[in-house]
This record gives structure tokens, C-alpha cells and sequence, in this order.
């Protein structure tokens, strides 16, 4: 098993990092041969990351990253505004502000912006942790538990605005989402979210 969860990790996070972008083959042999590994393990690998919605396997045809289509992109959009608004307006309604872990989610990220060397799978991983941070802080298990369960698909949908997203912008647009809930609503996060959902659709 540590070879499985080692090359699991290795992959994943290469598609964190966007090094192995949306659509893009998995061929069998040659991960066997780049990581020096048997065929079950790269299998068994290649379940778990399907598991957790960061690639698709196909009968006959191989594996593939896992690439939303505009369709997908709309119906993500509709269901994240559902849970992380009303998420929003219950954590300000039980606090008053954005408590201290959102805060703190979000330094995380502006830190991973900012890194040098950079690379994007930790803004991808801090950008989650943000939005669950958010979610998290309205204290309702169910609406955590339904948010969690889209994660596999928040990363997917992160790595697909990598190239239409600078870092700087990712850092100014979330300080900005925070500052924005705490003094206008969760209508901010609402429009934070149709904004870059709406490019992707854009870009196809």
C-alpha cells in the first residue's frame, strides 16, 4: 500500500500543479515506466484518483485528468452558490464577521500566491481550504458535509482557471470576497463565484 499511496500522491499532485493539464492522457505504460512501477499499483493509483474526481477511466480507452465540461462548470456553480452563500449568511449571523480561520485560510493563500519558486498546486490547496473555512464557520455539519463531497470537482474546476487567472489576481480577488462579506453580504460571494465560473464557460 505505500507504494500506491506514494505514486497516488505523486500524481495528484501534478495535476494540482497543472503539470499534467485537463483532457490529458494517462497512458499506462509509460507511468510504469516513469515511476518505476507495476502495472496493479499504477491501477490501484489510477481508482483512488478517479475516486476522488481527478480523472476519468473509460472502458477501452484509458485514463484521462478529469476535464469539466460547460455544462458540469454551470451545474458546479449552481450548487456551490446554494451551499457557500447560505454558509456565508449563517456565519455572519452566528458571528458577526468572518471568524479567525478564514482569516487565516486566507493568508495562507496570499502566501502561496506569492511564493517563489511558485507553483499552483498550493493555491489550488489553500483556495479550497479557504472556501471550506468559509463554509465550516456557519457551524451546520450538513452543508459542510455536501461541500466536501465537491472537492475532488473544486480542484478540477481551479486547475482549469490556472490559465485565465494570474496569481496576483487569485490573492487581490479573495482578500477582496473576505472584506466584501464582512461588509456588504454574501451577495459578494455569490457574484465571486458567477464571475469565474463564467470565464470558464467562456474559454470552453
Amino acid at each position: 500500500m505505500a507504494v500506491v499511496d506514494s505514486l497516488t500522491d505523486a500524481l495528484r499532485q501534478e495535476i494540482l500543479d497543472g503539470r499534467r493539464a485537463a483532457g490529458a492522457r494517462l497512458v499506462e505504460q509509460e507511468l510504469c515506466a516513469y515511476y518505476g512501477v507495476a502495472r496493479h499499483s499504477l491501477r490501484a493509483a489510477l481508482r483512488a484518483l478517479a475516486a476522488e474526481g481527478l480523472i476519468r477511466v473509460e472502458p477501452n480507452r484509458g485514463a484521462r485528468v478529469a476535464k469539466l465540461s460547460p455544462e458540469e462548470i454551470t451545474a458546479l456553480y449552481e450548487l456551490r452558490t446554494a451551499l457557500e452563500t447560505e454558509a456565508a449568511r449563517l456565519s455572519l449571523e452566528r458571528h458577526g464577521r468572518m471568524p479567525p480561520p478564514v482569516h487565516a485560510a486566507l493568508a495562507t493563500l496570499q502566501a502561496a500566491c506569492a511564493a517563489e519558486p511558485f507553483a499552483w498546486g498550493p493555491v489550488n490547496e489553500a483556495h479550497a481550504a479557504l472556501h471550506h473555512a468559509i463554509v465550516a464557520a456557519a457551524e451546520s455539519p450538513r452543508i459542510e458535509a455536501a461541500h466536501m463531497a465537491l472537492s475532488g470537482e473544486l480542484r478540477l474546476f481551479l486547475n482549469q482557471l490556472e490559465p485565465l487567472w494570474s496569481r496576483e489576481r487569485m490573492a487581490a480577488g479573495h482578500a477582496a470576497l473576505v472584506a466584501g462579506l464582512e461588509s456588504e453580504g454574501p451577495a459578494v460571494l455569490r457574484e465571486h463565484l458567477r464571475e469565474s465560473a463564467a470565464a470558464l464557460v467562456a474559454a470552453g
